[in-house]
């Protein structure tokens, strides 16, 4: 009895430890965001560069954290809600991993619209977008942390708003090109940036989705926000 005990605990520590770097792989995640942001509105590209630089880190985060889960899987054979916690922390490492992806791509994309005519503004409508997305990734990792539902429904919501704003952004980017055809080039690369920030949204999103899973065991992708609410509440 008391050897089982021992494993448990050993079994528990492990799945903390997993939650654990989840969270730190989700820090990097959304430090890499507001970077990226920062960098395209500040015309700065040394920071642009550093976000580039540091996507290897957010990758190298993703296989470590994969190959423990794999291994635990493999030692523990977990069972009920600790095999969903691996299948969930699996899932959410993929998608940290994926938005990682796009806060390089605006770091990119930054560095090529500080070659152009920089608008008065300095880009404020993607800085806006951006910073709606980060605030949905900090919500998601928060409420992932406390495997809290109803967070993760609140977060899931704010993905109308962003694809709101990105609505906008585009239709904004089309009247320019239209206006002023020598605007066309730039705004080509806006409308790249604002997608990629846009997606950002998703995969916060596809994160609230996995804890829903991970409390209720209940699959709620591709049901829509209505389906999703009553789902957690049956």
């Amino acid at each position: 009895m008391e050897r089982r005990h021992h494993i448990s605990q050993q079994f528990d520590a492990e799945l903390e430890d997993v939650r654990n770097r989840v969270l730190s792989m989700g820090g990097l995640v959304e430090q890499q965001i507001i970077q990226a942001i920062t960098a395209l509105s500040e015309g700065d590209a040394k920071l642009a560069e550093l976000v580039i630089d540091n996507d290897i880190k957010v990758n190298t985060a993703e296989v470590a954290i994969d190959e423990e889960c794999t291994h635990i899987i493999a030692r523990r054979q977990p069972a009920a809600s600790d095999l969903r916690l691996m299948i969930a922390v699996i899932k959410t490492i993929t998608d940290l991993e994926r938005i990682g992806d796009q806060a390089e791509r605006i770091a990119r994309m930054g560095l090529r619209l500080m070659e152009k005519e920089r608008p008065k503004n300095n880009y404020g409508e993607l800085r806006h977008l951006g910073e709606l997305v980060a605030a949905m990734v900090h919500d998601a990792l928060d409420a992932f942390a406390r495997m809290d539902i109803d967070a993760a429904i609140e977060v899931a919501k704010q993905d109308l708003k962003v694809d709101q704003e990105y609505d906008g952004v585009m239709r904004q980017a089309l009247t320019f090109m239209m206006e002023d055809p020598r605007s066309i080039s730039r705004m080509l690369d806006v409308m790249w940036t604002a997608r990629a920030i846009e997606r950002i949204g998703d995969h916060a999103k596809n994160i609230c989705e996995y804890i829903i899973y991970l409390v209720k065991g209940k699959d709620v992708r591709h049901i829509g926000l209505e389906k999703m609410e009553k789902a957690v509440k049956s």
